[in-house]
């Protein structure tokens, strides 16, 4: 099995030319329009567009893409406190960006048509059946650019005999059809091991193949982080490759610098307390230090079940 193309890790910039706003910015400001909605969610989810005003004030300047997900659409869980999912995507967020890896898309928490939610950047082509936005492509002479997407089938595969090849780490043995078994197997790529470390810290509870995403630029991205900071240990994942491994060198000192935007009083912390409880808080600061203290990834726990399912 050959090796997917090696890309070097380098940071995605949040600030970006998006019509003159930083996505983040555009995402919290903007005029939020829904053109569609995604099926096969458990919860609510909307593509939209975000509009900046333009120089007189209306809503003639730059359109991008993004996705809504209103609290009022989320479904309960037995595990997760009502209508919290929504802030756990922005805390992911504001975490990544602490660490200085920006794999998870600009996120924000705002007002929308159906209420409060989170809106995130939309990474990849514009989804089959959502509306076109008027005008889009006339704004300033331009269409948006389009690529990227779905990222499993590059990063993922399974392996029905031997070994992983090189450029390959493996997972574990799944079914693929009566009495056959199959590794899953992941890429030895520095993008999704900075994704592993990140869902280590967050405790990531669904890390599944269609998480991941490609976009336009060739970065890697993570979505779906409704389902983290939680208390007790709840990290499932596929990208346990480097399970018990050492961390890099560039991890560890993210990692350290992520424990001292932590300290109580700062602004990353600050912003956080608005996001999460104080014992989840606090539990994220415990896993940072004893990340930083292993100096290992993390090996999968006994109490829940390490791989979702499904995996993609």
């Amino acid at each position: 099995m050959p090796a997917p193309e090696r890309i070097p890790p380098r940071p995605v910039r949040p600030e970006a030319d998006l019509g003159g706003s930083p996505p983040a910015e555009l995402l919290a400001r903007g005029e939020l329009t829904v053109r569609g909605r995604l099926g096969g969610a458990s919860n609510a989810v909307l593509y939209c567009t975000v509009a900046e005003a333009d120089a007189e004030g209306g809503d003639g300047g730059r359109q991008v893409p993004c996705v809504y997900k209103p609290v009022r659409g989320e479904r309960p869980l037995w595990d997760f406190p009502d209508g919290s999912l929504a802030r756990r995507e922005v805390a992911a967020y504001e975490v990544c960006e602490a660490l200085g890896w920006h794999l998870v898309p600009p996120t924000v928490l705002r007002d929308g048509p159906y209420g409060e939610g989170m809106c995130q950047l939309w990474i990849g082509p514009r989804p089959d059946g959502a509306q076109e936005p008027h005008g889009a492509q006339e704004r300033d002479g331009r269409e948006e650019p389009e690529g990227g997407g779905p990222a499993a089938a590059e990063l993922l595969a399974l392996v029905e005999e031997g070994e992983p090849g090189p450029g390959w780490k493996p997972v574990v043995p799944v079914g693929v059809g009566g009495d056959r078994t199959a590794l899953l197997v992941h890429a030895d790529d520095p993008r999704l091991r900075r994704l592993a470390v990140l869902d280590a810290v967050i405790n990531n509870a669904d890390r599944k193949g269609g998480h991941l995403l490609t976009g336009p630029d060739g970065e890697l991205y993570g979505i779906d982080h409704g389902v983290t900071f939680h208390t007790d240990d709840k990290l499932r994942t596929l990208l346990w490759g480097w399970a018990g491994e050492p961390l890099p060198k560039e991890a560890l000192q993210a990692l350290r610098g992520l424990s001292a935007a932590l300290a109580g009083g700062g602004p990353l912390a600050t912003r956080l307390a608005e996001l999460i409880t104080p014992a989840e808080l606090d539990a994220l600061r415990k896993r940072t230090d004893a990340l930083i203290a292993a100096g290992r990834h993390p090996l999968p726990g006994g109490g829940w079940p390490a791989i979702p399912w499904p995996p993609v």
